[in-house]
């Protein structure tokens, strides 16, 4: 066995097999194919030795106990077969079954984290001992992969923990630490933490104890057998004919199709299975299990989901961050401008341990912004989620100022005033100089490009684009802009101040819009182009709806504001103008226009726009926001649509335009493309991202169904071949 390291010593009760998880030149264990044919000698091994041996150990040699399933070959699987699929699992749950009922007792001995079909190699043991750290994680957690837990999970969380109580870390894919696991009965012991001489986890010292508390369970002549295996076993809470259950039941599938939309089906199909597997025999609920998750894993969403979790951890391991420059972190930032933007960048850093000067032009303004800070932690203190000495230590790290002086000593200084050339130009030159040595200088821009601003810098390499999203203690994608002129060092200082506060940065390059702005400009005014096409509104957000999008496009660029958006197209057409061009506005640009100017309807913080929205007062009586009467005047009688259509126009036109931004320059990855649009934008994650979006339905499929809507919407859609050079240049591979 490659995988599998087998060998067996004298105890004081009789001969212990001890099965010792180790794959060669890996970090981590994982479900490989050569794990698998591993299992099956494992079985053939322990069934010839069953006779001289009085119980199994089953431990790791890495530092976490197992990670379950091979997630980049099951990518490199690009045409899985689902009887192929069904077979394989089905397999490793014989070898599974095969050792929980040799009539030896087995332990499983937990010295690191468990997940997905790691935790499902834990539960064959009767007996399983954890060390008690909260670092360590434990659970199921599939479901965000698109997948289900098909290695035996489902079946066997439902029976331990029953329908109820399971369904959190099934449906959700909740997690747990091992006291938590401890309290669900799912870990029968704890071993305390070991230390070693300079503070460190001491691997060995855990490990022995490990083996030490399972030594001591197996001593006592335990029963080899889990619950279900006895016949006087009964479900906890009831099967799913009991009464109070099954009218839980009758809702549950409407609840959470509510949550889904229906286009996440391994939710679904869990409690599918967590239901019908508790109506008969083990065997038989098994056999339910794997063909639910075969469906699965033949599926887009799958791929899709797993694909983001790759792109996730990509952005995480620093694959954007240039050089090799040691981390960073900075002890103090400054922020200018105190509104909405400035106080929620200033939580997020006060929160993370960073001193923070918030300054605006009035004391009076800047104390409003920390009063922010005031309030998001007041609630969670009211919460009990934090204490009253931990709420002052955080607001004593945040200074309001209105004098620059304050600003002296800043390892970094953001400005995050009104989007005006000339205004932040001003504010950057009082503040700049107020940089500690080495310090380097942000913008918190959506659009203005990077080059321009920087003109203002005295160092335009230490200049650079951090753009935050609002609400930003909310909001966890922060997008870096790298200007011409900016230089490696800053980029990479830019990404570890992103890290340091618990966002996900993405790194792009300059241009108009950069990437999130710009691709979120094509979702909104799409959606405002359908309506000056005649198309109903509420066809139209119920498209974006359907689709994925979080809401529909013009309920967005409704709170987003369109004056915001008429004030950008007004810049752009003098930066044109300046340049010798001439800038033509889109259909939907100039409907933006015409409601901002000639109908006086700027969006949500005007008073109103497509959307008329309640008074407070009648907020809390539960009156929602609904779309405005003289919308009706766009809609034209006989105006022929699909919703299949609508939903392409929404979805492709975000594609085509990340594709043109990796063709053009401004993104240089693919995972910053995708991650970049789920968490700035709110592209559907089912899809996988804006990139995966086209990769998950095929290259040629996709640019033949673009081609089509180019033809009949409009260039928005239309590939050049640059562009679909870049879509192919551009393709994954693990």
């Amino acid at each position: 066995m490659k995988n599998i390291h087998y060998s067996v010593t004298d105890e004081s009760f009789g001969k212990v097999a001890t099965v010792t998880f180790d794959e060669p030149e890996s970090a981590v264990n994982t479900m490989s194919t050569q794990w698998g044919e591993d299992m099956g000698e494992l079985v053939a091994r322990l069934t010839a030795d069953k006779t001289s041996l009085k119980a199994v150990i089953l431990a790791s040699n890495k530092k976490t106990f197992f990670a379950g399933a091979d997630l980049k070959g099951t990518l490199r699987n690009t045409h899985p077969d689902a009887k192929e699929v069904f077979e394989r699992v089905e397999r490793t749950k014989r070898h599974f079954r095969a050792i929980e009922t040799l009539g030896l007792p087995v332990v499983t001995c937990l010295n690191g984290t468990a997940l997905g079909g790691g935790f499902e190699v834990a539960l064959v043991g009767h007996y399983r001992v954890a060390v008690d750290d909260k670092r360590i994680l434990l659970g199921l957690p599939e479901v965000t992969l698109g997948l289900l837990p098909g290695a035996g999970g489902v079946t066997k969380m439902t029976r331990h923990l029953g329908l109820v109580a399971a369904m959190p870390h099934l449906v959700e894919g909740k997690l747990f630490s091992p006291a938590e696991a401890h309290g669900l009965g799912l870990v029968h012991e704890l071993v305390a933490q070991c230390k070693d001489a300079k503070g460190g986890k001491d691997v060995a010292a855990e490990a022995a104890s490990l083996r030490q508390a399972a030594l001591a369970w197996l001593a006592t002549g335990p029963k080899a057998q889990h619950p279900w295996d006895d016949k006087d076993y009964k479900v906890p809470g009831g099967t799913p004919s009991n009464p109070k259950l099954a009218s839980m039941l009758s809702v549950a599938p409407a609840m959470l199709k509510q949550k889904t939309r229906g286009l996440y089906p391994a939710p679904e199909a869990i409690m599918n299975c967590m239901v019908d597997g508790l109506k008969v025999d083990m065997a038989t609920a098994f056999r339910i299990e794997s063909r639910y998750l075969a469906k699965l894993f033949v599926g887009v969403n799958a791929r899709a989901m797993i694909t983001t979790f790759f792109n996730m951890n990509a952005i995480k391991s620093g694959q954007s961050r240039p050089g090799n420059a040691p981390k960073y972190k900075p002890a103090k930032v400054g922020l200018l401008g105190a509104g909405m933007m400035g106080a929620g960048i200033a939580y997020s850093q006060a929160s993370k341990g960073i001193a923070t000067v918030l300054k605006d032009v009035t004391q009076e303004k800047a104390d409003a912004g920390k009063a922010y800070s005031a309030k998001l932690t007041q609630a969670r203190v009211d919460k009990g989620r934090m204490g009253p000495h931990d709420q002052a230590e955080l607001l004593n790290r945040i200074q309001a100022t209105d004098k620059a002086a304050d600003l002296q000593g800043c390892d970094l200084i953001i400005e995050a005033v009104f989007e005006n050339r000339d205004l932040k130009a001003r504010v950057t030159q009082e503040a700049e100089p107020m940089l500690a040595a080495g310090g380097f200088f942000a913008s918190n821009t959506s659009t203005l490009p990077i080059g321009g601003l920087a003109k203002a810098s005295a160092k335009p390499e230490k200049f650079i684009g951090i753009h935050f999203f609002s609400p930003v203690d909310k909001m966890k994608l922060v997008e870096i802009i790298r200007g011409k002129q900016t230089d490696d060092d800053t980029v990479a200082r830019a990404f570890d101040y992103v890290q340091a506060i618990g966002k996900i940065p993405i790194v792009v390059n300059d241009s108009r819009g950069f990437f999130t702005s710009r691709v979120f400009g094509t979702f909104v005014m799409e959606g405002v182009a359908m309506l000056g096409e005649g198309i109903p509104a509420a066809a139209i957000e119920n498209a974006g709806v359907q689709c994925g999008m979080p809401v529909g496009p013009l309920a967005v660029i409704d709170e987003t504001s369109m004056s915001l958006s008429v004030h950008v197209m007004e810049q752009t057409r003098k930066d044109f103008e300046a340049e010798g061009k001439t800038y033509t506005a889109t259909p939907g640009q100039l409907l933006v226009e015409k409601m901002v100017n000639e109908i006086k309807r700027p969006g949500r913080a005007g008073g109103g726009g497509f959307y008329n929205y309640p008074s407070k007062e009648d907020a809390k009586n539960g009156v929602k926001k609904a779309l405005w009467p003289g919308i009706a005047q766009f809609e034209k009688p006989g105006a022929v649509w699909d919703i299949a259509d609508l939903k392409d126009r929404i979805l492709f036109r975000q594609s085509v335009e990340t594709a043109r931004c990796l063709s053009e320059n401004v993104l240089t990855t693919v995972h910053d493309a995708n991650i970049g649009s789920i968490f700035g934008i709110g592209f559907p994650a089912w899809t996988g991202g804006a990139m995966q979006f086209i990769y998950g339905m095929g290259i040629a499929a996709f640019v033949k169904r673009a081609d089509e809507l180019a033809a009949r919407f409009g260039a928005g859609f239309a590939l050049t071949p640059e562009v679909k050079d870049a879509i192919e240049r551009f393709t994954p591979v693990y």
